[in-house]
């Protein structure tokens, strides 16, 4: 069954090209996937099919029709679960693993994993989310956690944007950071000339990022970084704005890797939040994975024989 969904274009949006407010409303789609659907009739304006880079209107009514959506099935692979009870689990997401299924991605996500552990998310948080409440980007590792029924999700999510809750987490970037901590108070939107990439923008949502060094090596430095806010690729577009991109960012940082050739280096290391049904306060750790802690093995045998 489709879904289908109408808005009118409110006055600021005036004069802006329809793919790049569709952009906006629905980050999870691609540009090109929009452009696609405006090219095949799914996405019209004023019931008039339009190309893509029609000019807008204040008051335009843009309908979107969404195909119908691949079937997300349980997948019964191994999760690293940090902890868990009857009301929620954490899990420590391996590098390389998509959170939520999409158009072309409806198997090995960790939706599939969750909907084999714990069937009963299947209906918590909306269709295909699993219980998530927030998310990491596939080559970030760490902790990430998830709601087994509708209450203890709605708490969670109070906790995620009333900002109770503490996230942590390790980063190698390029060169060495002077100030040795700070925080990084910039607003992020979508890049203008990319809508697949953040950038720090004037026009953007508030984003605050905390970060103190951990250790310095030659060519890089070793960081404890803490979101306060939590807009898409936050720490990586922070840091790279700051001009020290994280290690392996292939995004926001350099194309070319040779460190860290087959993911970034950012783990989610630490989360602290009050637990929604009990009020017990909750702080959960996940160690360096293997291919991290290798790398700063290396640097640090190399940092030594200096």
């Amino acid at each position: 069954m489709t879904a289908e969904t109408t808005f009118a274009v409110p006055p600021e949006e005036a004069g802006e090209r329809l793919d790049r407010v569709l952009a906006d409303r629905f980050p999870d789609l691609s540009r090109a996937q929009l452009q696609r659907l405006i090219r095949s009739g799914a996405i019209t304006v004023n019931d008039t099919v339009v190309r893509p880079a029609c000019r807008l209107a204040p008051g335009d009514l843009i309908t979107v029709t969404f195909p119908e959506e691949p079937t997300v099935r349980p997948e019964p692979f191994p999760l690293d679960i940090v902890y868990e009870d009857e009301h929620l689990l954490v899990v420590n997401k391996p590098a390389g693993m998509v959170v939520h299924p999409a158009a072309r991605m409806v198997s090995g996500t960790l939706v599939n994993a969750l909907l084999a552990h714990c069937p009963q998310v299947a209906d918590v948080g909306g269709s295909d989310r699993a219980g998530i409440v927030h998310r990491l980007d596939r080559e970030t590792s760490g902790l990430i956690v998830v709601a087994k029924n509708p209450e203890a999700h709605a708490a969670l999510q109070r906790q995620f944007k009333r900002r109770l809750v503490r996230k942590t987490y390790v980063a190698l970037v390029e060169g060495q950071v002077q100030p040795r901590e700070g925080i990084i108070e910039v607003p992020i939107g979508r890049d203008p000339k990319d809508r697949t990439r953040m950038a720090v923008s004037r026009t953007g949502r508030p984003a605050v990022t905390q970060y103190r060094v951990v250790e310095i090596f030659p060519q890089y430095t070793l960081l404890e970084v803490r979101p306060h806010t939590g807009r898409t690729h936050q720490i990586r577009v922070h840091l790279a704005w700051l001009g020290y991109p994280v290690v392996g960012d292939r995004v926001y940082g350099r194309r070319r890797q040779t460190l860290m050739p087959d993911r970034h280096f950012l783990h989610a290391r630490d989360l602290a939040f009050t637990h929604p049904v009990t009020g017990e306060k909750l702080a959960l750790s996940a160690p360096l994975p293997p291919e991290l802690a290798s790398v700063l093995n290396q640097l640090r045998r190399e940092k030594g024989t200096r």
